[in-house]
């Protein structure tokens, strides 16, 4: 027999090792696993570093394109309008004040306007009160064609109501508040109870949580000069215009034609209006704790909301007048907010109501 040939030994590393049946004692190895690829750099972080820088880039063109025009849009709209002809003032509390007025006898009503408002929105229902009634309608700082002077709020607007009132020596008068103008008639009965006659909260609760409570953080968001320009793009659009119009005041309302057009814009365009609007609280009101110490305040008093009025809850109206000791809410079916324009003369019957009812 031939003798079989022993493996060849290394001095170092010991008996050689079969890389089919692993060391020499003839045991079987499992199959040899190759070492793990290296997968080096991923590629999808450094495209959407790529995609981000490209955005970054065009968002930062487009801003810069977006703000140029801005400012060339605003700088060829720069121009002011004029107040019309005609108009007539009064200096109420040291504020050159617009106002109008209606008939000659009877005792005196004066309108207060809400916000965006002037005294040429009262003008339908001021002239069915006119046979009874001396009628007055001012326009309050910040709105209209009075002098714009800061703070816009209820105490300020109210001061200026009772400067009014003073001027016009309208003592005993009936005050009318329509939407914000509510809080500012509510804040001058408070403040001089015994120089008002009574008090009508129309489409109003006078409270400081109720209509445009979103305005203010609006005004923190837009800056200028993109706020400048959405508000002339908004305010040179007849479409715009009858748009909002049409949305608070509804089917019944007359459709405007372009001088009714104007005479909701031209109050926005005239010098440092657009700086008021900015200054402007969302909300002209008071609190809900004042608002009742009206209840203690023996005035004739009434409250009056459309049935389809969008601004307010269906249980403002109730909840309003027992809030300050009125009697039930009169509901004018089928108005929305602008019950003044669309439903004057159920607007004019409930304000001669409150002025023949009994002080409460």
């Amino acid at each position: 027999m031939t003798a079989e040939p022993e493996p060849a030994t290394d001095p170092n590393t010991g008996p050689a090792t079969d890389l089919t049946t692993g060391p020499a004692t003839g045991a079987v190895a499992g199959p040899v696993e190759d070492p793990a690829p290296n997968p080096g750099p991923r590629r999808g972080r450094p495209r959407l570093r790529r995609w981000a820088r490209r955005f970054a880039v065009a968002f930062l063109a487009l801003l810069v394109l977006a703000t140029c025009s801005s400012f060339g849009y605003n700088a060829a709209t720069a121009d002011r309008a004029r107040e019309p002809d005609g108009l007539e003032f009064v200096q109420a509390a040291g504020l050159r004040t617009r106002y109008r007025h209606w008939g000659t006898q009877g005792p005196p009503v004066v309108l207060v306007h809400g916000a965006a408002e002037s005294s040429d929105t009262w003008e339908a229902v001021a002239a069915r009160l006119a046979a009874r009634h001396r009628v007055f309608a001012l326009d309050l700082t910040g709105w209209g064609y009075s002098e714009r002077r800061a703070p816009y709020d209820a105490a300020h607007q109210a001061e200026q109501l009772l400067g009014f009132l003073d001027a016009l020596r309208l003592d005993g008068a009936l005050l009318v508040g329509h939407s914000s103008g509510a809080g500012v008639a509510a804040a001058a009965a408070l403040r001089a109870p015994s120089r008002v006659g009574g008090l009508v909260f129309l489409d109003g609760d006078a409270l400081d949580t109720g209509a445009g409570s979103g305005a203010d953080g609006l005004r923190f968001v837009l800056r200028d000069p993109f706020r400048t320009t959405l508000l002339r793009l908004a305010v040179r659009s007849d479409w715009a215009i009858r748009k909002i119009y049409q949305s608070q005041c509804g089917p019944s309302c007359p459709r405007l034609d372009g001088a009714g057009v104007d005479r909701w814009r031209r109050p926005f365009q005239v010098e440092g209006a657009e700086e008021a609007l900015w200054k402007m609280r969302g909300v002209i009101g008071l609190p809900a704790s004042r608002v009742a110490d009206l209840a203690r305040v023996p005035l004739r008093k009434a409250v009056v909301f459309g049935a389809e009025d969008d601004v307010f809850s269906r249980e403002t109206p109730g909840e309003t007048a027992a809030r300050i000791g009125a009697p039930p809410p009169t509901i004018i079916p089928g108005a929305r907010h602008l019950t003044l324009v669309s439903h004057p003369r159920e607007v004019a019957d409930a304000i001669e109501a409150a002025a023949g009812a009994p002080a409460r």
